[in-house]
């Protein structure tokens, strides 16, 4: 008697404009993915998102009020930001190659 295993895959299909599926092939191709994983690994990241959204975070009384203290606090400078911030950014700078 043969016995056939139980997929556990589900089949899922959608009807996409060319335009979406370019732009997911591309993507894809990026990847080194194919589209069906692309998708499923877009998909899949998005419902994660969507849920983690959406859940409560919970702490103790003691903890909420440290995590309001810190909120409270003024704000640090950091200096290494301080200084990335003061930088001109790379298209601002002369180019060498032009004799800038």
């Amino acid at each position: 008697m043969t016995r056939t295993a139980n997929r556990k895959d589900h089949p899922f299909s959608m009807r996409l404009p060319e335009a979406d599926i370019a732009i997911i092939d591309r993507a894809a191709k990026l990847r080194g993915h194919s589209r069906t994983q692309f998708m499923r690994d877009s998909a899949v990241r998005a419902a994660e998102e969507a849920v983690m959204e959406t859940l409560p975070i919970r702490m103790s009384p003691d903890d909420f009020e440290a995590f309001v203290a810190m909120l409270a606090k003024p704000a640090e400078s950091v200096p290494a930001i301080v200084e990335l911030l003061q930088r001109p950014a790379p298209w601002d700078r002369p180019d060498p190659a032009q004799g800038n």
